[in-house]
């Protein structure tokens, strides 16, 4: 069992930036390929950025290529999201997400386990 904690949420400004983190519990996130997702009110849950256990291979969404970037460190257990260039669109509460199984070619991923999600909230 794998219990994932989201931080790092609140409000900003346009053109202003957030770095959202995600802490894991257990002995065994080093195995997990791990992601972010978003999701507004009343809408689906959406892929926004993934990373491969090592932290070798990273896929974004292309809405937030140049602006996002995932990254983790192992040792500490933790996945992060840096988000530069925020732009109202980009408002929205921001899921991570960890698995086992094999990400896809875009990195896509049925993930086994979910943070609470934190809310990012940009201004105009």
């Amino acid at each position: 069992q794998v219990q994932l904690v989201e931080s790092g949420g609140g409000l900003v400004q346009a053109g202003g930036s957030l770095r959202l983190a995600c802490a894991a519990s257990g002995r065994t996130f080093s195995t997990y390929h791990m992601g972010w997702f978003r999701q507004a009110p009343g809408k689906e849950r959406d892929f926004v950025a993934a990373i491969n256990c090592s932290g070798g291979i990273t896929y974004y969404t292309d809405s937030v290529k140049g602006r996002f970037t995932i990254s983790r460190d192992n040792a500490k257990n933790t996945v992060y999201l840096q988000m530069n260039s925020l732009k109202p669109d980009y408002t929205d509460v921001y899921y991570c997400a960890g698995s086992r199984a094999p990400l896809g070619p875009k990195g896509e991923y049925e993930p086994n386990y979910w943070g609470q999600g934190t809310q990012a909230t940009v201004s105009s």
